[in-house]
């Protein structure tokens, strides 16, 4: 019997594309939206100033623990830091975004172009994935999503804070702005594949685990979404920010609800 041979599978080259839609439209906005938020988060950070509109503090700022917080009475941190109290914060929940599995395809494809697309080739001849420096630190993940939900915590007393005026319990404009911005941090944190795995995915079994099985189903569903939650979250954080400059610039009033 005579037998065939299938042709070798040719590897497309570098760059070479086989598609004719707009396929690059998708990469250009992760680097639009990645980009401008990186920018911002960093001259925000290194303001000092600005950040605090009472009884509003940026999240960017929070939890501020240096002697140099402007509204701070017991500091953790001595006189000794001059520098942005921001710094030694801003770290750890940049930190968990950017070792995000969802946020490394996002800028993987959009910086990297690593894939850029379905049907694009990489920009790269060579992949070897996360094995080497810096990228060997995506592994860091688990272990930052533990601070930054310290963070989060800290962020919802700001919250029950944004409550009391000097003139006695109230709300205003920053006042839900602050807790939308936390509730949409929560679920961000909450869809996390690490926060899956801890309430539950970890087990081999859910027999006598009824609660782990409920928490690690509302995971699951939230999961689902964790793209849409991040990029919420995202804006809402610039947003609260922004909000919180230009009350305590006096470019804009609060809306005092009650």
């Amino acid at each position: 019997m005579a037998t065939t041979v299938a042709p070798a599978r040719q590897v497309p080259d570098v760059g070479h594309v086989e598609r004719r839609d707009p396929w690059w439209v998708e990469p250009l906005l992760y680097v639009v939206v990645l980009g401008g938020f990186v920018i911002y988060a960093t001259w925000t950070g290194l303001q000092n100033a600005g950040y605090y509109a009472e009884p509003y503090l940026s999240p960017f700022y929070s939890p501020c623990i240096s002697a140099n917080c402007s509204h701070v009475s017991v500091p953790l941190i001595g006189s000794w830091w001059n520098l942005s109290p921001a710094i030694f914060i801003v770290g750890f929940p940049a930190g968990f975004r950017l070792t995000c599995y969802y946020y490394r395809r996002s800028y993987y494809r959009a910086f990297f172009w690593s894939p850029p697309a379905c049907a694009v080739a990489d920009a790269r001849a060579g992949y070897s994935g996360e094995t080497r420096f810096p990228f060997i630190f995506q592994n860091i993940h688990r272990y930052v999503f533990y601070v930054a939900t310290a963070v989060l915590l800290f962020l919802w007393y700001d919250v029950w804070e944004a409550f009391h005026f000097s003139n006695g319990i109230g709300v205003g404009g920053g006042t839900l702005i602050m807790l939308a911005n936390v509730i949409l941090l929560t679920i961000y944190s909450m869809s996390c594949h690490v926060a899956r795995y801890l309430v539950g995915g970890h087990l081999s079994s859910f027999h006598r685990a009824s609660l782990r099985f409920r928490l690690w189903s509302l995971a699951t569903r939230l999961n689902v979404r964790h793209g849409r939650w991040a990029w919420l979250s995202l804006f809402s954080v610039i947003i609260t920010d922004v909000y919180i400059r230009l009350v305590a610039a006096h470019a804009i009033q609060d809306l005092r609800i009650f």
